[in-house]
This record gives C-alpha cells, structure tokens and sequence, in this order.
C-alpha cells in the first residue's frame, strides 16, 4: 500500500499550507494563567464563532502546553495585535513559547475578568471563560466564551505570505462582485 493510501490527506497538507499563505490573517496573542504559571502563544487563527451566545476560537496545535493549561484553569484570553506589535508577535511565536512564563519578562499585561493575562495596548482583546474544547486534526480548537471585551482605534498588524503587513487603503472603490447583478436600494436578493 503507498503513503497517499495510507494516508490520502498526506499529500494535501502542504498544499494546503501553501495555498493559505495567499490568505491575510490577523495576529493575535492567546494566553491564560494555570495555577502560579503563564502561558502565551502567536496564533493566526483567532475567529469570532458566534452572536449568540457569543464564541470565540482559536486553534492550537494539539501537543502545546497551553492546550491543558486553558483546559485545566478554564480561562482564556486573546489579545488582537496592531502595527508595531510585530515584536510580541515573534515573542511568543518561539517554539516552546506555550509555557511562556519568562517571556513575559517586559510585556506589560492586566487581569481584567478571568485572570488571563491581556496585553497592553493591543488593537483588542477577548477575555474569555472556556465554553468547549473540540479535536481538530493535529491542533485543538479552543472555543471561549467573551465576559470582557474592549476594541480601541488603530491598524491592525496582518500576516500574509510569511511576512507582517498593514492595510493599505484601495485608491479606487471596490467592484461589484462579477457573479451578482446591482440591487436597487431596499431590494433584497
């Protein structure tokens, strides 16, 4: 029997790997605090879940140190990063950096609700109790649910083909989608 039958996702991943470096994501900092220890790690894949009740996610590879310490003390906390954050990013996105305690060394952070620390001066910041842990191949999806949230004004630090971006405003108006026809002020489609 050969690989690719063994495994028929074997070949897919790194395609998968190379085609999501197309895609601009924000960057974000999940933390949490277990006993007397911190623990912190760069994450890419921070999404809003749900209104209602109100989730949010993040996915973490499954063999991190965070993974059980979010499980264990139940809190969570996700610090959304702006530009010139770029060196909190690369901070915790050191391998091992999951048991993060000496890397906090000179980040200022607070406690809001939970206890999980969140950084200063970020863009945003989700304060969260945990709501569910879900398996997700090789990663974790951590599901939390926010009980303390602030957004400020500023732009966001981006990541897109292995490098940090910012936003560049369009020069021109965007085009409609080529696929739906114009509607008519009020008209539903």
């Amino acid at each position: 029997m050969t690989a690719q039958a063994d495994r028929p996702w074997a070949i897919r991943g790194e395609a998968v790997r190379q085609a999501a470096r197309a895609c601009a994501t924000g960057v974000a900092i999940l933390t949490t605090k277990s006993g007397d220890e911190l623990f912190a790690k760069t994450v890419s894949s921070f999404v809003t879940l749900s209104m209602d009740p109100p989730l949010i996610s993040v996915a973490v590879t499954k063999h991190s140190p965070l993974v059980q310490a979010v499980s264990d003390s139940g809190r969570l906390a996700v610090s959304v990063l702006r530009v010139g954050q770029e060196h909190l990013s690369q901070r915790f996105a050191t391998p091992g950096a999951g048991h993060a305690s000496g890397a906090f060394t000179g980040v200022r952070t607070r406690i809001e609700a939970t206890g999980a620390p969140v950084l200063d001066e970020c863009l945003s910041w989700f304060d969260c109790t945990l709501y569910n842990v879900l398996p997700g191949g090789d990663h974790s999806i951590l599901i939390g649910l926010p009980v303390a949230v602030a957004s400020s004004e500023g732009e966001p630090l981006l990541y897109h083909e292995g490098d940090y971006h910012a936003l560049t405003p369009l020069t021109v108006p965007s085009a409609p989608c080529p696929d739906r026809a114009p509607t008519a002020p009020g008209v539903r489609t």
